[in-house]
């Protein structure tokens, strides 16, 4: 397989390792980056698992895997992994001092002509993009969990986005067999996480009032809309906390009581039932 290019990740995570993964699998040579060793042994353990996986469901030969792993190295020094990227995607917790502060950072470290994206979900591109001297360079690559098997990216132009950052991070989706769509518009929450914000707070509002159960109202809007998934098991398996913190974002933007979380869900991450991750969420998963 011919090199693709050099990639840096940001965060290794559920989305980060998951970026990761579809990048090496594409020819990149990707560079994971995380604060400490532990976390760099869970992503590279998660990417291990997942392409276990599909080994055994020969969607993959052992030797693509192989090559697959090969093409990524771990680093706890961002300086390591960024300095020579042709591309830069950090993908971090969902929190806009973290994510400039980070880009701050990547401003002085990254090349010239590198583009530099975050994996943000609702937090406008254009508030971090400030944190650096090049927001021209800046643009959101919205990637959807689990990375290998979701098939959209969205993309986000800021608001000094420039063409040819957008045409390289098309580019670069497209070629790690992402679907594209793009938002021409830097409003909180972009496309995606606005819909399944304001359907999620309903969903909540309506169970948190005992107007019905979980299950049916995942039930109802299965069948009734033929969603794939109900709102409420898309919560647990996104995360409860971070739907939660998507739709306190989107709130704190635009003030718009559709997207103000219902107080179930602080309440909620308080205990800990943050969905499929702890095994407890709006369903039992243990």
């Amino acid at each position: 397989m011919a090199d693709a290019g050099k990639l840096a990740v940001v965060g290794a995570g559920l989305m980060g390792s998951g970026i990761a993964q579809v990048s090496a699998a594409a020819g990149w040579q990707v560079s994971l980056r995380d604060v400490t060793p532990e976390a760099l042994d869970r992503g590279r353990q998660a990417i291990e698992k997942s392409l276990g996986r599909f080994v055994d469901k020969d969607t993959i030969s052992a030797e693509d895997r192989d090559g697959t792993l090969d093409r990524i190295t771990t680093t706890t020094e961002l300086d390591e992994a960024v300095a020579d990227a042709d591309l830069v995607v950090e993908a971090v917790f969902e929190e806009v001092g973290l994510k400039r502060e980070i880009f701050s950072e990547l401003d002085r470290l990254c090349r010239d002509d590198a583009v530099l994206a975050t994996n943000t979900s609702a937090i406008p591109v254009t508030k971090i993009a400030a944190a650096t001297q090049r927001p021209e360079s800046v643009v959101g690559t919205h990637f959807f969990s689990p990375v290998p098997m979701m098939r959209l990216c969205e993309l986000v132009r800021g608001h000094k986005t420039g063409d040819e950052t957008l045409s390289r991070a098309r580019e670069f989706a497209g070629g790690i067999g992402k679907t594209c769509i793009v938002v021409n518009r830097d409003v909180a929450g972009f496309v995606t996480t606005r819909l399944i914000s304001a359907l999620v707070v309903e969903a909540v509002q309506l169970y948190e009032s005992g107007v019905a159960s979980a299950e049916d109202i995942d039930i109802a809007c299965q069948l009734g809309f033929g969603h794939p998934m109900g709102p409420l098991a898309t919560t647990d398996l996104t995360g409860v906390d971070i739907l939660r913190d998507a739709t306190s974002n989107i709130w704190a933007e635009c003030a718009d009581d559709k997207f103000y979380p219902p107080e179930i869900l602080s309440r909620m991450v308080d205990a800990g039932d943050l969905g499929r991750k702890t095994g407890r969420g709006f369903f039992s998963y243990e």
